[in-house]
């Protein structure tokens, strides 16, 4: 099947007309907006917070997720809130121990076409649903005063490369960010010491944005030491 036939009515895709593009555009800049608005106008009262972000895929039973409760809970006791994606595995451990440890829950969950359901353990009143994930991955940058980003797939390498990419050409203000979990990210890291860094497309530096770690205590230890130096401020 070439291109002529998806284009055609019976097998494919049909053109918009013009007035149909500007339309849609218009009323999809309208529901961008709303999500702004709302996302921005319930975050900007949660104090600071820390996400962490993971894989939606793993199990209570699981090491990472009992890591990712431990360091949500040591995080909240130290005086942060909590933001994750709203779902389950990683994200339902992190909002659990920022629940069970008293502190602020929040989740920003995504429609997907399955259905990704928000976890049990988010505050009521912080829970926010995005239909756009770039709108989502702005509340993200913008609210969070740290970054902890456990074993995960695709999703959590775009969240991870967005905060990296941000700090590094100064759109977003240095934060911390950590990864957990040393032998799950040490193939990434050897990658870009050992083939990126070398064909010079980092520089050495850009290498100091991120710290690895293997322990809750070592994780939060990092962003509480970022802070004994560092201000909270907004990001951007």
């Amino acid at each position: 099947m070439d291109i002529d036939d998806l284009k055609s009515p019976e097998k494919g895709f049909q053109p918009k007309t013009w007035s149909e593009t500007i339309s849609y555009d218009t009323w999809e800049i309208f529901k961008v907006m709303s999500e702004m608005v709302e996302g921005f106008h319930k975050l900007t009262r949660i104090g600071p917070c820390v996400s962490i972000f993971g894989s939606a895929r793993t199990r209570e039973d699981e090491r990472y997720y009992k890591l990712t409760e431990e360091i949500a809970y040591l995080l909240t006791k130290s005086g942060f809130g909590i933001i994750t994606g709203g779902g389950h595995g990683i994200m339902e451990a992190a909002n659990k121990g920022a629940h069970f440890a008293g502190g602020k829950s929040v989740g920003l969950n995504i429609e997907l076409p399955f259905e990704q359901k928000p976890n049990p353990f988010i505050d009521t009143n912080k829970l926010l649903t995005f239909e756009y994930f770039f709108v989502r991955k702005t509340m993200f940058m913008k609210y969070s005063m740290g970054f902890i980003a456990m074993p995960g797939g695709f999703g959590t390498l775009d969240e991870l490369t967005e905060a990296i990419t941000l700090i590094q050409t100064r759109k977003l203000g240095q934060f911390p960010i950590v990864l957990v979990v040393r032998e799950y990210w040490e193939g990434l890291i050897s990658w870009l010491n050992n083939v990126v860094l070398p064909q010079q497309s980092i520089s050495p530096e850009d290498l100091n944005i991120f710290k690895l770690v293997d322990t809750a205590e070592e994780a939060v230890a990092h962003i509480n030491e970022f802070y004994r130096n560092y201000a909270l401020k907004p990001n951007f």
